[in-house]
This record gives C-alpha cells, sequence and structure tokens, in this order.
C-alpha cells in the first residue's frame, strides 16, 4: 500500500494554540489573564459554538462582554504579536445552558471553513463541553463533582477522586483487496447511495491493529491480514471520540455484512466511484472527515459528491 493522506488536509486536526496545561492550576495567573483585554473568549452551547454574522468564523468577545458561564482556559496564542506579557494573548471558553440560537454553529457546518487557529479552538472547547454536560457526578461515590484546573478536571469533594475529560479511540479504516478496490460500506440508517468507510470503537485491552481486523471482520466479513497502516488522526467530539485512520489490505473477498450496523458493502474500483458520483448516484462523506480524505488518498486526488 502507498496511499496517504495530504498533510493539513484534515479540517479538525489542524492546531496552532498553546494549551498551556502548566497554568492551569496557577489562579492568580489565570484571573490576571481573564482581566487583561487583550484577551478572547469564545462562548459555546452545548456543541455548538457562537460565529460571526456571516459564519465563516468564530466570534471572538472581550473578557467585559462574555456572558456568565463556567470558564474553560483553553490556552495562549503565542502568535498574536499583542497579548498582557511576552507569553502571549489568553484564550479561553465559556459555557452557557442551552442549545444555542442562529448565531452558534456546529462542527460539520465550521469545520471546513475556520482556519488552523479556530478550528483548534473549537474542538478543544466542544468536547469539554459535552464532558462537562455528562460527567456532572462522581463515578466511584455519586457525589456532585466541582470544577477545578480552569476546566479541564471535575473533581469529588466527597471521595477527593479526580474526573478527567476521555477521548473515545475508534479506529476508521480503507481496506483494498489484490485489485486495489476499495471496500466501502452503507450504514442502515442512510439513504441508498451513500458510502463510507468503516469504523468503530476500541476494545479495553485490544490493539489498533486488532480493532482493525475485528470491526472488519464483524461488518462485512472480510479477513484482513497484515497490512495494516496508519495514516493520520482526527479528533470527533461528538461527543469524544478520536478517529484513528488506518489503511489495510484483505486477504479474502467475500461479502458477508452484519445487516446491524451495515446494511450493504462493496468492492469499488476508482472508475466505478468516478462514474457513480458523476451520474449523482453515489455520496461520499464530507469534506471534514477523515473517512473521506481516506478516500481520496486511496483514489489519488480530491473527489466531488459528499452528503
Amino acid at each position: 500500500m502507498a496511499y496517504s493522506i495530504a498533510p493539513g488536509s484534515l479540517a479538525l486536526s489542524r492546531s496552532v494554540l498553546d494549551r498551556a496545561a502548566d497554568r492551569r492550576r496557577d489562579d492568580d495567573w489565570l484571573e490576571k489573564a481573564w482581566a487583561a483585554p487583550e484577551t478572547q473568549v469564545v462562548v459555546v452551547a452545548g456543541d455548538k459554538i457562537q460565529v460571526v454574522d456571516d459564519r465563516s468564523a468564530l466570534r471572538f468577545l472581550r473578557p467585559s462582554e462574555a456572558p456568565e458561564g463556567l470558564r474553560i482556559f483553553l490556552g495562549i496564542d503565542r502568535e498574536s504579536g499583542a497579548g498582557m506579557t511576552a507569553e502571549g494573548r489568553a484564550v479561553f471558553g465559556v459555557l452557557v445552558s442551552g442549545d444555542g440560537d442562529e448565531s452558534y454553529g456546529g462542527l460539520r457546518e465550521l469545520g471546513a471553513v475556520l482556519d488552523d487557529r479556530e478550528a483548534g479552538i473549537a474542538v478543544h472547547l466542544i468536547g469539554l463541553s459535552n464532558w462537562h454536560a455528562v460527567y456532572t457526578h462522581c463515578g466511584n461515590c455519586g457525589e456532585h463533582t466541582e470544577v477545578a484546573e480552569a476546566g479541564h478536571v471535575r473533581r469529588c469533594p466527597n471521595c477527593g477522586l479526580s474526573h478527567f475529560p476521555r477521548s473515545d479511540p475508534a479506529i476508521i479504516v480503507l481496506v483494498t483487496d489484490d485489485q486495489d478496490r476499495a471496500l466501502l460500506g452503507r450504514n442502515e440508517a442512510w439513504p441508498a447511495g451513500r458510502y463510507s468507510t468503516l469504523a468503530g470503537f476500541v476494545e479495553p485491552g485490544e490493539s489498533l491493529e486488532a480493532a482493525v481486523r475485528r470491526e472488519v471482520l464483524e461488518e462485512t466479513g472480510v479477513i484482513v491480514g497484515q497490512e495494516v497502516e496508519y495514516a493520520a488522526s482526527q479528533p470527533w467530539p461528538l461527543p469524544a471520540s478520536l478517529m484513528l485512520g488506518f489503511y489495510a489490505k484483505a486477504t479474502n473477498f467475500d461479502i458477508d455484512v452484519d445487516q446491524d450496523e451495515i446494511a450493504e458493502a462493496k468492492w469499488f474500483t476508482r472508475e466505478d466511484l468516478r462514474v457513480l458520483i458523476e451520474a449523482g448516484t453515489m455520496a461520499l462523506p464530507g469534506a471534514i472527515s477523515i473517512s473521506r480524505r481516506l478516500i481520496e488518498g486511496w483514489y489519488g486526488e480530491s473527489l466531488s459528491g459528499s452528503w
């Protein structure tokens, strides 16, 4: 296999902000940073983040303009050229209740238009927002947890256990056969003509390569051999996944779908994809997804026809 994902092409894997984790416990520094007029604040409601009127960028507020809510320190913009100290400009998020109005946008909409800095801020903040919404009580004793370390820890006041934001590892893989055809599947809930790569969560005690082989076999009956090559990763905080992309080579090619998650799977040549997409009878994952980039890495160029 000689496929690859173009560097920088994954819309949600780009980040330039220094998260400055060492500052999360420094309350004095955090208060000074919040008071600095150069500091920027982004507001998030659920899994949506506030944007400018034309929806092309995040809306940044001054601390004095920010609404009441849970304050999250996101990091330091060391490339800004301005800031409260020589360190750079601090960036915070504020979590507010509700789902947001028309001034908010989601990652699927914004991922393809945000620049590297803003894409990194968005996935960081939305991931934390989803985590705080769910992990409000201690899993050990049931006590309501308290927010600590600038929004990156929830600590139990009863048993003292610290809870950290989680990312659930999930493999996503484009499998090819001995004729260099690509194996794509269709979820049962999707309309006819929508296809994507195969994916699934990594189980406890399982390597990533083993997860690739298991998921492909479970969903399609296809056996993957020793050729499993890592391609790239993409955070997908909807609500808390980290997608780990692979290319893999099959050793048998008969398809027997599970009829649970996968309703249909097929081997496609590059010509098959071209013809079906041009005819409007096939749609691929959206441009921000790692699935789309895996397919295009195999195909050799960009494709149209997203959903």
